[in-house]
C-alpha cells in the first residue's frame, strides 16, 4: 500500500520539466555556436510540448507530487508562446497560398489545380523549372490573368501586377544565375498598391558540423534590408524561408513582416514537423494560416487569410 501513495519525491522529472520550460521560454539561452544548436532548437520548439505527456505519466506511475506539480511550468510557457496559433479568425479581404512545388514535380498540372480550389486571390510558387512554368501558366491562367516570373520564383494573381522586377537575395558565393526573389505591385480596386515579395531562401543542412544555416541567414539578411527599404506601406511577404518563425536566423525578416495564428507545419509533405513556408504581412493582418493536401512536392502548400 505504501508504494501506491502519493509523495514529494521524483524531482527528476520535476527537473526534467523545469529545464523544458525555461527551454519553451527562453530558447534564445541557448547558443547559436558551431553547429548552431539556438536555431536547431527554435526549428522544433513547438515539439517541446510532447515533453509534458511524457513526464505525465512517468510522475503518475512513481507517484511523484513534485513531477506533476512542476509540469505547470512547461504548459504555461507552451500556451504563452504557442497557445495564440490555435485561434483563427473568419474575416478577411484576400486568401494567399504560398508552396515549394518541387522542381522534380512529375505532375505540376494537378498541382495547379489543387492550389485553384482554394479560390485564392493570389499564388506564389518556388522551385519553378522552364517546362513547369509553361504547365503552372497554362493551367492557372483562367484563375488567375496576371502572372510574373523571375528565376525559379512566380507569382499568379486575380489582380493586375505592376512593377516586377527582381530581388537580389543571393548569398556569397552562388552564381550570377541563382534568382529566387520577385517583386511586384498588386493592383486591387479602390485601394492603394501593396507590395509582394516572393522569396525562397536557401536550404539549411543538418550534417556532421551541426545545422548548416549560413547561406540561408545571409539571405534572410537581404531580404529584410529589401523590405525594410520598400517604400510601399502594405507589404506581402510569401515564400519558402526555409526556417520557421521562431529561428533567429530569419530575425531579419521578422523585424519587417510578421505572420499570423495556425501552426499549418508545411515540412515534409510526407510527416509535417515545421512550417517553413511563410505568408506574412506588414500594415496587414493574417487573420490565419493552415497548410493544404499534400501534392507532388516535397512541401505542402500553405494558405493564408489576410485582412486590411
Amino acid at each position: 500500500m505504501r508504494a501506491s501513495r502519493w509523495e514529494w519525491r521524483g524531482w527528476g522529472p520535476a527537473a526534467v520539466a523545469a529545464v523544458v520550460a525555461g527551454l519553451l521560454a527562453f530558447p534564445s539561452a541557448v547558443p547559436d555556436m558551431a553547429g548552431r544548436p539556438g536555431s536547431l532548437l527554435e526549428t522544433f520548439l513547438p515539439w517541446l510540448g510532447v515533453c509534458v505527456p511524457v513526464l505525465l505519466v512517468l510522475s503518475w506511475w512513481r507517484r511523484s507530487l513534485a513531477g506533476l506539480v512542476a509540469l505547470v511550468l512547461p504548459v504555461a510557457a507552451w500556451v504563452a508562446g504557442f497557445g495564440g496559433m490555435l485561434a483563427g479568425g473568419s474575416a478577411y479581404d484576400l486568401v494567399a497560398v504560398q508552396h515549394n512545388v518541387s522542381d522534380e514535380n512529375g505532375d505540376p498540372a494537378g498541382t495547379a489545380r489543387a492550389l485553384a480550389k482554394v479560390r485564392p486571390g493570389l499564388v506564389a510558387l518556388e522551385e519553378l523549372t522552364p517546362d513547369g512554368a509553361a504547365v503552372y501558366a497554362s493551367v492557372l491562367r483562367a484563375d488567375f490573368p496576371h502572372h510574373a516570373v523571375v528565376g525559379t520564383v512566380g507569382l499568379w494573381s486575380t489582380y493586375p501586377l505592376t512593377d516586377v522586377r527582381p530581388v537580389d537575395i543571393r548569398p556569397r558565393g552562388v552564381g550570377a544565375g541563382w534568382n529566387r526573389g520577385l517583386r511586384a505591385e498588386l493592383r486591387m480596386p479602390g485601394r492603394e498598391a501593396v507590395a509582394v515579395y516572393v522569396a525562397h531562401l536557401p536550404s539549411v543542412r543538418m550534417g556532421p558540423a551541426g545545422f548548416g544555416a549560413g547561406r540561408r541567414d545571409e539571405s534572410a539578411r537581404l531580404l529584410g534590408a529589401a523590405l525594410a527599404d520598400e517604400p510601399r506601406e502594405r507589404v506581402i511577404l510569401l515564400g519558402d524561408l526555409n526556417g520557421t518563425l521562431d529561428d533567429r536566423g530569419l530575425e531579419p525578416v521578422g523585424a519587417q513582416v510578421t505572420s499570423g495564428p495556425g501552426f499549418a507545419f508545411s515540412w515534409p509533405a510526407r510527416f509535417p514537423v515545421a512550417r517553413i513556408d511563410q505568408i506574412m504581412t506588414r500594415r496587414a493582418t493574417v487573420t490565419e494560416v493552415w497548410s493544404l493536401p499534400a501534392t507532388g512536392s516535397d512541401h505542402l502548400p500553405v494558405a493564408a487569410r489576410i485582412r486590411w
